[in-house]
């Protein structure tokens, strides 16, 4: 993306106004309404109607350059990406990266981190607030309203309760493989229907998935999925659960989840390009994340006792040439993340 000194025009799609000049797909009108100007910033694009449309007008006619964005990002890439085909560049937002924060907390321990993030999770607005009460009540907030809204936005979901009854299920099974026919028997939906709920999540970029990795090798497992939740203010939001870690029993799950997600978005916001997969054999053998990157192959085994060292698989390492095994804790993580 090129850069630009103008300051922007800025319309914000819930305003009235904003709706009825850029639902107009007439080209002259729009450019009046743009004038000279040369960046066009355009906020919950997703409310105005015919936003595809009108934006492919100005692109292919304008000397313009337009950043739409969207708290819904499913709603968002339904109405911009047919229209747009070719003429974009996506970038996604994710919640805070540890990247982004550690300076917070770098006169703290590794335990009082881990404390604040497991719990509390990485949306910006939980940064801002002091206060433990505060951070769940906005988190409670986030989960009945705006999750809630999002799910209703997706074209036939008839019973949007049941979306949130399986990310419950899920918030239970973090780090476990998933069984899609015993999701559909425990929410009484078809695996079809299941299947659909879990493909709409992770492009509302609620859950992420991951698959299992195999070069084909007969003791890999291969066909089976993991999810982990893209924050976990909202998971622990989901099972009413903000318990401190030293009362729970979810602290290692927690701990994986966490890490995984942020290794996810250290290489994005890097710029680089990478596949994820976990690895596990029928005999239990398994490499909690592998980062497919630039010809090699990156695993990191997740372990929140700091006193855990298993040494890695044989299968692993003597299967894979190119592959590598790192024990990421509590401890040490930054290595891995900075």
């Amino acid at each position: 993306m090129s850069e630009t000194n103008s300051s922007p025009l800025f319309f914000i799609g819930d305003d009235i106004q904003a709706q009825k000049l850029l639902s107009r797909n007439e080209l002259n009108s729009l450019k009046e309404i743009i004038g000279d100007n040369k960046l066009l910033v355009i906020d919950e694009a997703q409310k105005i109607e015919n936003i595809g449309l009108s934006l492919k007008l100005i692109v292919d006619n304008l000397p313009v350059m337009i950043v739409a964005s969207g708290s819904s990002s499913f709603d968002l890439a339904n109405k911009l990406n047919e229209p747009l085909t070719g003429r974009t560049a996506t970038l996604w937002l994710y919640p805070l990266s540890y990247q982004e924060v550690h300076k917070k907390y770098r006169l703290d321990s590794k335990d009082i981190v881990m404390e604040e993030i497991l719990r509390f999770g990485m949306f910006p607005k939980v940064h801002s607030i002091s206060g433990t009460r505060e951070k769940e009540d906005y988190l409670y907030e986030y989960l009945n309203n705006y999750l809630y809204k999002d799910i209703l936005i997706l074209e036939n979901i008839k019973k949007p309760k049941k979306i949130l009854d399986l990310l419950a299920l899920l918030a239970f099974q973090i780090g476990r493989q998933v069984s899609i026919a015993e999701l559909a028997r425990n929410l009484q939906i078809t695996q079809v229907t299941v299947e659909k709920y879990l493909n709409a999540l992770e492009k509302m970029f609620v859950l992420i998935n991951l698959r299992g990795f195999s070069r084909n090798l007969r003791k890999e497992i291969t066909k089976t999925s993991k999810y982990y939740f893209m924050d976990l203010g909202l998971r622990n939001a989901l099972i009413r659960n903000f318990n401190p870690l030293g009362l729970r029993s979810d602290a290692g799950e927690l701990f994986e989840n966490w890490f995984i997600v942020e290794r996810i978005k250290a290489i994005s916001n890097s710029g680089k390009h990478a596949n994820f997969y976990f690895w596990r054999t029928y005999d239990q053998k398994e490499v909690d994340l592998v980062e497919e990157r630039d010809g090699k192959l990156f695993g990191y085994e997740c372990k929140w006792s700091v006193n855990k060292t298993p040494k890695p698989p044989k299968e692993w390492l003597g299967n894979y040439s190119n592959a590598s095994y790192q024990i990421v804790n509590r401890d040490n993580f930054e290595k891995s993340l900075l």
